[in-house]
């Protein structure tokens, strides 16, 4: 296995069979550029979404550019593209990072749907888990219990 000076071993996964391009800047810090045979790759991000895109670069913080990206947005059996375009991503928020077979991208059982129908969708489901919670809050309190709410458990 060859290891370029300055990258992420994570490289190693990625060169096969791709002519890979490495910059170095000021020295210290590289970014390997993915070329020629794009491949598209999911990332599911820290904060839940799904992008998926062409990626263009990668560097030893697993930060990414992606290239003519789409937000998925996934409702039971529904899903929805929204166009993002150029989309770069802080290596930190990157929970998983997969390539897309694309002879099985379109296999799919889920069914496309327009953008403003799946975020309605997506609007509904998300009030539906709010009052959900809701009422299980004010089930455990009726108990005497209680759940700290997040946003107060960084005060210690």
């Amino acid at each position: 296995m060859n290891y370029m000076p300055g990258t992420a071993s994570l490289i190693e996964d990625i060169d096969m069979g791709i002519k890979l391009r490495t910059f170095h800047f000021r020295g210290r810090h590289s970014a390997t550029e993915l070329n020629p045979r794009p491949e598209k790759h999911l990332v599911l991000l820290r904060d839940g979404r799904t992008l998926i895109g062409f990626l263009r670069s990668i560097d030893q913080f697993a930060n990414l550019v992606l290239h003519q990206t789409v937000e998925r947005i996934h409702v039971g059996k529904k899903y929805g593209d929204i166009p993002r375009g150029i989309f770069v991503v802080r290596g930190e928020n990157v929970v998983l990072l997969g390539e897309i077979d694309l002879e099985k991208e379109s296999d799919t059982p889920l069914q496309q749907v327009s953008i403003e129908e799946i975020l309605e969708e997506q609007r509904v489901e998300q009030q539906t888990k709010l009052e959900a919670e809701k009422l299980k809050v004010q089930a455990l309190k009726d108990r005497g219990l209680s759940i700290p709410r997040a946003d107060t458990l960084d005060e210690y």
